[in-house]
């Protein structure tokens, strides 16, 4: 009879207390609790007295602005590289017409009339047909995925943080969180 790669189901340890991670043993909660001596990212990270605790309670809440101020620097970011693109000049090809030629034909334009205290003036109204991809530039794209990537990583080590369970560690998320949008949260486009 051949035996289990791991041994038998009496050789596993099935305490829900605890998990057997290759020698040392990690509390795994289910709810959340308050213990001071909970581990943060590491065992190397686990305070032993009231002031290491509120260290590292700190350096969460301080996180957790960052984490707003880089969606917010995204977003000021992305903002400012439409507004370069949308600004940039481009060269007519000859043998294709101008975009004055292309409106004035376009099936999607319509004239119109525009007042403004009291000043008429004749405009031409186009409808966007499609929206295109706007095209990779060396400027803006490295940015860009280094921006994500700072984004994503102090995220996830938000997310590992809440993970422990431990309520204190959850507040000063929280805490930061709220800071970092009072802070700075007019500028940001997006929900996270």
């Amino acid at each position: 009879m051949l035996a289990p790669r791991h041994g038998t189901m009496e050789d596993m340890d099935m305490d829900m207390d605890g998990m057997d991670m290759g020698g040392s043993t990690t509390e795994m909660h289910m709810v959340f609790q308050n213990s001071m001596g909970t581990s943060l990212y590491s065992d190397a990270w686990k305070p032993s007295t009231a002031s290491a605790y509120a260290g590292t309670i700190i350096f969460l809440i301080v996180l957790g602005i960052i984490f707003r101020l880089l969606l917010a620097g995204k977003a000021l970011a992305e903002e400012r590289w439409l507004d370069t693109e949308l600004k940039r000049r481009y060269v007519v090809v000859q043998g294709k017409l101008p975009v004055a030629e292309q409106v004035s034909t376009d099936s999607f334009s319509k004239k119109m009339t525009l007042t403004e205290n009291g000043v008429e003036e004749d405009v031409v109204v186009v409808e966007k047909k499609k929206s295109h991809p706007r095209p990779w530039r060396l400027s803006v794209d490295p940015v860009r995925a280094v921006m994500d990537t700072c984004i994503a990583g102090v995220g996830y080590l938000l997310m590992l943080a809440v993970m422990t369970m431990n309520i204190g560690y959850f507040l000063a998320v929280l805490g930061g969180t709220f800071m970092g949008s009072l802070l700075v949260g007019r500028f940001s486009n997006s929900e996270h």
